[in-house]
């Protein structure tokens, strides 16, 4: 028996090349118990999670035909005459940084279709970093313990608008040229070391030479490495904290349903990054965008008609263009109140969507960890203050486009501009009124269906001659998620006095807490759900 077992070891086949480097690195690095403790991960399945996945795809997409980009652009201002394929440009004076984006247009093979590949997916990154944002601050995902995470998209948000700005000023055309003469403006409003940082940053007098040669790194380097950086911490966090769930039957705060992450949820995401960039090439392939030949190389003396910046920077040209021309003249000293006002409402006004989840768990006081979803008609003021910042978003929008508005609708821009300057104020604060107001109506809707059941549409005669429309009760999933949510007292400063008398001290951060805890969750703000004893009461006998 001993002679046959040495005689089976023998025979056993020697293990491959990629085994062998598999026991060698999992012999180095512990690969294979890092991969079987997170490859199975369980991630739910809804389509609002695809959102976050849109910005990753665009993102890579970026990074992809930017590196083709940069092997044939030159981040240059010295200025040349161009001699090239575009006819009616030739003999035209113009920055090598321009002539170069023009070979790549016409010269390069594929250049144009990578340069509005890249484009578009600038454009659909920002907007869906900003949806997916949404998505988040609707829902309440961001709450502990994902704060850090919410920082993180935040920052991912802005730094995509910073880098869209030096994208789309690099090749030194007439509309991105504007744009920067737009931004250098804004810089010389800073009271004090506006004029310093301006000469920083331009190495001189606008507009310089200097400008695109510092621009370029930034944008392809310096801003794309940080993002990339954070992109990474978001999903290590993600796949941490493991992902939320919307309420449903068997999710709670410690289970989740859903499939696993290899190999299903991986096919998944494989097959809708192929779709993602398929559509960004489709709309590169057939959708025109930023033809710098049609505009022309900048010159400092002329502006392109309607000009226009990316929808993500429209915003803070309506603050600046709505907002009144005052300034302030003083012991020599001029203060642009119209330019620097706006210019600092514009990081402000992403500052309150940055900083709304601390504000809410200083609130609240809610320390628990939170891995099931709201409902947002659950959440009726977070919910409005959302609405409230879309549409605030959305009027200065308008204002940023005042000219285009009044061009198209045949109407004064004047009363564009007071129109924006109006609802700057009036909007959100309807947005957020009716808001609330439809939350709450959704809410009641949401307790009459779970004590009275479906409406059916059949209609049933009874005895005594009356007519009844019959109601179907709910499944019981469908009353869990009904029903799921808490709805628990707002924070309190509690009695001034204690049992013995004595007045008990109250900060005034206490009492501005309790009364932002009452408005945001007290009673006001939700309808009551049904009691157990309620929903007995109304199925137990024939109530149709």
């Amino acid at each position: 028996m001993d002679g046959a077992r040495s005689v089976n070891r023998k025979r056993e086949p020697a293990p491959g090349g990629g085994e062998r480097l598999a026991d060698w690195a999992d012999g180095r690095l512990g690969l294979y118990a890092l991969a079987k403790a997170n490859m199975r991960k369980v991630f739910p399945d809804h389509w609002s999670f695809m959102l976050g996945e849109v910005c990753l795809y665009s993102f890579i997409v970026l990074i992809l035909t930017g590196v083709y980009l940069t092997l044939f652009f030159e981040p240059s201002g010295v200025e040349v005459v161009y001699h090239g394929s575009y006819e009616p440009l030739n003999g035209v004076v113009m920055t090598r940084a321009f002539e170069s984006t023009l070979d790549i247009s016409f010269d390069v093979r594929g250049g144009l279709l990578i340069r509005q590949i890249h484009h578009w997916a600038a454009l659909v990154f920002v907007t869906g970093m900003l949806v997916h944002m949404m998505r988040v601050f609707f829902t309440g995902a961001f709450r502990k313990p994902r704060e850090l995470n919410w920082v993180f998209g935040w920052t991912l948000l802005m730094l995509g608008i910073i880098t869209g700005l030096t994208g789309y000023s690099l090749p030194d055309d007439l509309l991105s040229g504007t744009g920067i003469r737009f931004a250098q403006g804004a810089i010389l409003s800073v009271p004090i070391v506006g004029t310093y940082l301006s000469f920083f940053l331009f190495g001189g007098e606008f507009p310089g030479h200097d400008i695109i040669p510092r621009l370029f790194p930034i944008h392809v380097l310096l801003l794309p490495g940080i993002m990339l950086g954070l992109v990474v911490a978001h999903l290590i966090l993600v796949f941490y904290h493991k992902h939320t769930q919307y309420p449903g039957p068997g999710r709670d705060q410690k289970t989740v349903v859903g499939m696993p992450f290899l190999p299903v949820y991986m096919a998944k995401a494989s097959g809708f990054f192929f779709l993602v960039f398929g559509v960004l090439a489709i709309m590169g392939g057939l959708a025109q965008i930023n033809p710098v030949w049609a505009f022309g190389p900048y010159r400092p003396d002329l502006v392109t008609t309607g000009a226009q910046p990316d929808w993500y920077l429209g915003f803070s040209e309506g603050l600046i263009r709505v907002m009144p021309g005052w300034e302030i003249n003083a012991w020599g000293h001029t203060l642009q109140l119209g330019v620097f006002i706006p210019f600092s409402l514009f990081p402000l006004i992403l500052l309150a969507l940055g900083v709304y989840p601390f504000v809410e768990a200083w609130i609240t006081g809610d320390k628990r960890e939170h891995h099931i979803l709201d409902r947002p008609r659950n959440v009726p003021v977070r919910t409005g203050l959302g609405v409230a910042w879309l549409s605030l978003y959305a009027v200065l929008l308008i204002g940023g486009g005042n000219d285009i508005v009044a061009t198209h609708l045949h109407l004064s821009i004047n009363v564009i501009t007071w129109f924006v300057r109006i609802a700057v104020f009036v909007v959100p604060v309807l947005a957020f009124v009716v808001t609330k107001r439809v939350c709450l109506g959704l809410q009641r809707r949401d307790r009459d269906k779970v004590l009275h059941g479906r409406e059916t549409g059949t209609i049933k005669r009874l005895p005594h001659g009356e007519y009844v429309e019959v109601h179907e009760p709910l499944a019981q999933e469908v009353l869990h998620t009904l029903t799921q949510h808490e709805q628990n007292p707002p924070y309190e400063v509690g009695p001034l006095v204690d049992g013995n008398g004595v007045r008990r001290p109250v900060k005034v951060s206490m009492k501005v807490r309790a009364r932002l805890a009452r408005v945001m969750f007290g009673p006001e703000t939700r309808i009551p759900k049904p009691t157990v004893e309620e929903y007995r009461e109304v199925t137990s006998g024939d109530h149709h």
